[in-house]
């Protein structure tokens, strides 16, 4: 019997992955050439259908790297000289400002405990800092920064570039592309895929940046840099030979969410989290960690675990319905639960889940 996962990444496999695979190795897609015109083919394919499934615009650059962890030290590289400003609240995030500080920049940092979530009017963005690193999801923490109080910053700091990660929440948030400067993702949570493909959404001003940089001798690095993969990238190609096949299903898996509707897997995302977050609420033995309701995640779920152990949890659970839970991230490990509620899961398995938790 198939278990189900709930877990933040790796998480469940979207529903037609493994059909978008076999069809890939029918086609022989992990012989061909990445300069090849049956890969140029594929790479439009990917960016139309993410173009469309999150309102991108066609001057925005859409590039793939090994990881979403790579593009973090990409985006300091080519558009920090000096000076980085990040918002930290949980262990993804803290970690995007320790790159910027081995990267050897000013890093900047405004850090809330633990759970606690962002608005813009309490954001004071240093004077001479040059990018703004936001998290739409914290995927350690289960805390959202939510797509009106990203584009508030941008809008009151308009000399300077705002980045989104939103690896575990993509493509949920409906952020303005047209504000934002940047976003970035990999496939392992929300799309439902295998791990080994990030991407990274950029905007023509970054690359200007990168060009200037690189003309007063910064290091923006090599087969990777923005001049390098801008270059690439409006002949639908890479710098280097990708995960081809990745980028095939990646492309297929967005067809497929466009076929269902963003709006349609916006609200059905919303009807799930309120189903977990009810439960919770009304648990004996769980709580809602995240307790401002308009910071909590809609799509990595965070509870605590009272008078029981979260492992026995996850273990009771599996048990009975073979479904697989998130443990706590980090020193949270043994005392909090992370359920993902991506679009791999449906309502039905949400309330299977709900059900299971419920005898333990």
């Amino acid at each position: 019997m198939r278990k189900t996962y709930f877990t933040p990444g790796p998480a469940e496999l979207f529903p037609t992955v493994e059909r978008h695979y076999q069809d890939a190795f029918e086609q022989q897609l992990g012989s061909i050439s990445h300069r090849s015109q049956k890969f140029r083919d594929i790479y439009k394919h990917t960016v139309e259908q993410l173009r469309i499934l999150m309102n991108v615009p066609e001057t925005n650059g859409i590039f793939f790297t090994g990881s979403a962890t790579e593009i973090w030290e990409r985006l300091i590289q080519n558009t920090v000289e000096h000076e980085s400003f990040h918002l930290v609240n949980g262990s993804f995030s803290k970690k995007f400002y320790d790159f910027s500080v081995d990267l050897n920049k000013f890093a900047h940092k405004f850090e809330k405990p633990f759970g606690e979530g962002f608005d813009n009017s309490e954001i004071e963005v240093p004077e001479y800092a040059e990018l703004i690193c936001t998290t739409a999801n914290e995927t350690s923490s289960g805390v959202q920064m939510r797509p009106a109080e990203i584009h508030k910053l941008k809008r009151a700091n308009k000399d300077k570039f705002v980045c989104v990660d939103m690896v575990s929440s993509a493509p949920y948030p409906d952020l303005d592309f047209n504000t934002i400067d940047s976003a970035f993702f990999s496939v392992q949570k929300s799309f439902g895929m295998p791990a080994g493909l990030g991407c990274w959404i950029v905007n023509p001003t970054m690359l200007e940046k990168a060009e200037r940089m690189k003309i007063h001798e910064n290091q923006i690095g090599t087969y990777h840099s923005l001049p390098s993969l801008f270059k690439n990238f409006s002949k639908f190609e890479t710098p280097e030979t990708p995960n081809v096949m990745a980028i095939y299903v990646l492309g297929k898996v967005a067809e497929d969410m466009n076929n269902i509707g963003i709006e349609t897997i916006r609200k059905q995302t919303e009807k799930k989290a309120k189903v977990l977050y009810d439960f919770a609420d009304k648990c004996d033995f769980l709580e809602v960690f995240v307790k401002n309701p308009e910071h909590r995640s809609q799509t990595v779920v965070v509870v605590n675990v009272k008078e029981k152990s979260a492992a026995d949890i996850i273990k009771q659970v599996q048990t009975d319905v073979n479904m697989v839970i998130g443990s706590g991230y980090g020193d949270f490990k043994a005392t909090q639960l992370r359920i993902a509620n991506f679009a791999a899961v449906n309502l039905e398995q949400v309330e299977t889940l709900v059900e299971a938790l419920r005898k333990v």
